[in-house]
């Protein structure tokens, strides 16, 4: 019966048909689409002593103050320019290296955060995943998809990065913090230029990956009026000199799945009141 468990011996004559290709195939398949446990547990199966090694090195302490001022440093040297040519800080062959800087600084920052004190490790991921939202749009490297081409799945990232603030720190501060994080990330096609692709497979809403942390409708109503303040901010920061601002609409399309849970979560409860102001926000409502 399809969803039923196999027993190793009919999951072996399953497989009696399958050639070596087959089976690298189906095997990379469930490595590269499965979550991070799965991928483990298949590399512990093909090399047992480089799964060992990794696991030690994924439980050391990682000292976040040093790892925040090299994530500084990437960010700063790519917003200048210099992973194109424009500074001699970075050698010819970092240049084309780049992606493999970033996929070690991701992976030391989500070990950072499994640890107890997440900041300053909560700060780098958000300085990374600003620095992939601006990739979608802006040459820092020489690739055609940069998101794509460092493997960097911003939602998993989110994911990570929420879970650790809530966990450590507390629903408040995770609501104060998320609130702001949501509006500026938050993307209606996703993060990739292409939008196609093995990274944009992964893909998900942050709407989505933020309506999973909200067990229950005071929780949903607590983050309802972190993120009215987050696009009161949004709104005061266009009256003033508006650089940088997505426009209204884009905001409007860019949270739309956002703001569908909300009716579904708050109307008709004792928060509906935000409902009606999320309505008329000037950060959403009007011209531009």
């Amino acid at each position: 019966m399809a969803g039923d468990r196999l027993s190793r011996d009919d999951f072996y004559d399953a497989l009696a048909g399958v050639d070596e290709v087959g089976l690298k195939k189906a095997l990379w398949t469930v490595y590269w689409r499965g979550p991070a446990p799965i991928r483990e547990r298949i590399m512990a199966s093909i090399d047992p002593a480089g799964a060992a090694a990794q696991s030690a090195n994924a439980s050391a302490p990682v000292a976040a103050v040093a790892l925040e001022a090299e994530v500084n440093e990437f960010a700063a040297l790519a917003r200048s320019g210099a992973y194109l040519g424009r500074d001699r800080r970075v050698s010819p062959k970092e240049r084309t290296r780049w992606r493999f800087t970033f996929q070690r600084l991701v992976t030391a920052t989500t070990n950072a955060l499994a640890g107890r004190e997440v900041e300053p490790a909560a700060s780098v991921m958000a300085t990374l995943i600003d620095l992939a939202c601006e990739m979608g749009s802006v040459d820092y490297f020489r690739s055609d998809d940069p998101v794509e081409a460092a493997r960097f799945v911003v939602s998993d990232a989110t994911a990570v990065l929420w879970a650790a603030i809530r966990r450590e720190q507390g629903h408040t501060a995770f609501c104060d913090r998320a609130a702001g994080q949501l509006v500026r990330w938050e993307s209606r096609y996703g993060w990739t230029r292409r939008g196609f692709g093995a990274v944009s497979e992964r893909e998900t809403p942050l709407a989505q990956v933020m309506a999973g942390m909200l067990p229950a409708a005071d929780a949903w109503g607590q983050f309802a009026d972190a993120y009215l303040r987050a696009l009161d901010d949004v709104a005061e920061q266009r009256r003033g000199s508006g650089a940088g601002q997505r426009s209204r609409k884009e905001l409007r399309e860019n949270l739309g799945t956002w703001h569908e849970l909300l009716q579904e979560h708050l109307a008709h409860g004792e928060y509906e009141d935000r409902l009606e102001r999320l309505a008329h926000h000037p950060a959403l409502v009007g011209r531009s």
